[in-house]
Parts: structure tokens; C-alpha cells; sequence
């Protein structure tokens, strides 16, 4: 499972990672990203990647309300390809979800303790994620996403049983190819990322609570 990550890079470093020119929404720092919210995603339009936000959480297109969308934070890479709420949007409507970092909880004697998941570069990465685009009743769009998960590499397999789907840089451009649809060629990207690549450290328990959207967030403890 991914349930909470942070994307705490500047706007000037999110242009230059992706190579757009601009953002077309207000750009935050963000410490502290729960499902129901708006994150930001990269999607591919006539070639050209493209910025926005979706809400985490994906409504298909036939649902016949919003309310799935709270049990379809995530899609497990092992039946994407087969669970109605996905099936479509994995073979048109593949999207990068940007992150520097995700927490799990790691169980122990005294409870749960939060750690913080990240690259050793600390640098960005693109979690493999779906969107879809819901009409309401009332001919309302809603825009969601969902971020694919996979089993754990070593380094998180001590801390919780699933992890996202970490992209390799030179993948995300087949991951976003809405032109060319090759199911095994994709699945074969929905891998655990290396851990030798990876680090982890504690952090506070304020990051349990969705309104906690600080810096101290990410403070290691």
C-alpha cells in the first residue's frame, strides 16, 4: 500500500525534472499528501508531458457515484490489468505521480512507528500511477488518480509488505506512451525498486494525522 508520500521539491526544480516550461496551478511544497487530496501528475499530450492535479483516489468513468474512490487509492500491479476499476485507465490512461519521498508504519513492541522512505540522491522520482475522468449527474469532471503498488524490495519489506511502483527515469516515457499499448512490456516495469538505492529513517507520529502538513514532518527523529 501507498497511503501517504511528500513532494517537497521547488517549483523551479519540478519544471527542470519534467522539462516544462510552466506549472499551471499553485505549486506547494508538500510534507504530508493522504488520499482525497489533490497531487500533482505528468501525463503525456501529443508528446509533450504535461503538469496538473488529480484527486488521489480513482473514479472510473462508468462509476455510478464519487465513493469508489475511496477504496481505489491504489491498484496492485499483479491484477491491473484485470480489475474492472483499472483495466481501461492502464491501457490509455497512464500518469507519473512525483514524490521524494512515502511513509509506511513499522510495527514494534511499543506500536507504530512512521518511517519515511526516499532515494539516497534524495532527488525526485515518478511513481507509476492511472487517471480517469468521472461526469457527475450534474455534468461535473472530476479528475482522479490512483498510484499502482508492487511487492516490497528488502529495505521496505521490514517495514510493510507493499510498496509503489518506483519508475526508472529512462521508463517513464514507455509509461506514458498512450499510443502504443504492450501489456507484458508494461508489467515488466511494475517492479520492486532497488533497495540499494533506497534509505529509511523515523519519523514523528504527527504525520499520522492528515491536517499535519509541516516541514517538521520530515524531520528524522
Amino acid at each position: 500500500m501507498c497511503g501517504r508520500f511528500t513532494l517537497t521539491v521547488t517549483e523551479d526544480q519540478l519544471k527542470m525534472r519534467f522539462g516544462v516550461e510552466e506549472i499551471p496551478f499553485d505549486y506547494q511544497p508538500r510534507y504530508n499528501i493522504a488520499p482525497g487530496q489533490m497531487l500533482t501528475a505528468v501525463i503525456q499530450h501529443e508528446g509533450q508531458k504535461r503538469l496538473g492535479q488529480l484527486k488521489w483516489g480513482l473514479v472510473p468513468f462508468w462509476a455510478k457515484d464519487a465513493s469508489i474512490g475511496y477504496k481505489t487509492i491504489n491498484a496492485k500491479s499483479e491484477t491491473v490489468a484485470e480489475k474492472p476499476a483499472f483495466k481501461n485507465a492502464f491501457q490509455r490512461k497512464r500518469c507519473l505521480i512525483p514524490a521524494d519521498g512515502f511513509y509506511e508504519w513499522q510495527k514494534s513492541a511499543s506500536g507504530k512507528q512512521p518511517m519515511r522512505i526516499l532515494l539516497k540522491d534524495r532527488e525526485i522520482f515518478t511513481m507509476a500511477g492511472l487517471y480517469d475522468t468521472w461526469t457527475s449527474p450534474e455534468g461535473e469532471k472530476l479528475h482522479t488518480c490512483t498510484i499502482l503498488t508492487t511487492k516490497p524490495n528488502p529495505l521496505v519489506s521490514e517495514i510493510h509488505d507493499r510498496m509503489p511502483v518506483i519508475l526508472r527515469r529512462e521508463d517513464e516515457g514507455l509509461w506514458l506512451d498512450r499510443e502504443h499499448f504492450d501489456s507484458d512490456l508494461l508489467h515488466s516495469l511494475l517492479t520492486p525498486y532497488s533497495e540499494d538505492e533506497m534509505f529509511s529513517y523515523p519519523v514523528a507520529a504527527m504525520v499520522g494525522h492528515v491536517k499535519n502538513e509541516l516541514p517538521e514532518c520530515i524531520a528524522e527523529i
